[in-house]
């Protein structure tokens, strides 16, 4: 997993890639101008921040999330070992934010309101996923941000439970993906399965254009 994020207007020059989930109680150690956060307990790294990033990325560019090819995945492993670290990153090319597929739909055992939903993502995997929205139904495509994704608001999708009941992503809400003009309502965004197949990236260029300003 790799999850990287550039903000210089908020942060300064400073790319921030998120290697593993957070756990208990972390700590960190700075070589030259990287700084690599790590679990105290086992020492495994939980993430880097590269100070100066242009130095390493000239081409880098952003403001939230940024998504990193290969080869700059390549000259940060090099900036890793150039410093004494260990390269460590691995390039994950995978779409994180999807067109999924409700196949099945069952109550929570535990909750009035929350569904346990079954989806099928890109690749034909399916995904289990605890939902509460009301309006979530089987044979709805929907938007399914999947473990690893970064919200709008920065916030990183990680495995958990709701209820005792594992979930492995989230189903999202138009006002979630902070599309233009969206509702400022409860429920999840249905899409059109013409317009957008199950198993696709979602794409996030042509849903700006879903809603139409309030007049």
């Amino acid at each position: 997993m790799l999850i990287s994020s550039y903000n210089p207007a908020q942060a300064g020059d400073v790319l921030m890639l998120v290697v593993n989930q957070d756990q208990g109680e972390q700590a960190y150690e700075q070589k030259g101008q990287v700084v690599r956060i790590y679990a105290v307990k086992d020492q495994a790294t939980l993430g880097f921040n590269f100070l100066e990033a242009k130095n390493v990325l000239p081409d880098l560019e952003g403001q939230g999330q940024v998504f990193l090819t290969a080869a700059q995945v390549a000259k940060l492993n090099e900036a890793l070992v150039a410093v004494g670290f260990e390269a460590e990153l691995v390039v994950d090319e995978e779409p994180k934010f999807v067109v999924g597929y409700v196949k099945e739909m069952t109550e929570h055992p535990d909750s009035d309101h929350l569904h346990i939903t079954k989806i099928e993502v890109d690749g034909q995997k399916e995904l289990q996923i605890v939902c509460g929205a009301p309006n979530i139904a089987v044979g709805q495509n929907v938007v399914v941000a999947k473990v690893g994704a970064m919200m709008p608001t920065g916030a990183i999708i990680w495995p958990g439970k709701l209820r005792g009941v594992e979930s492995f992503g989230m189903v999202c809400s138009a006002r979630e993906l902070h599309l233009p003009n969206a509702p400022q309502v409860r429920g999840i965004l249905e899409l059109d399965a013409t317009e957008y197949p199950a198993g696709r990236a979602f794409d996030f260029a042509k849903a700006a254009n879903l809603f139409t300003p309030a007049q």
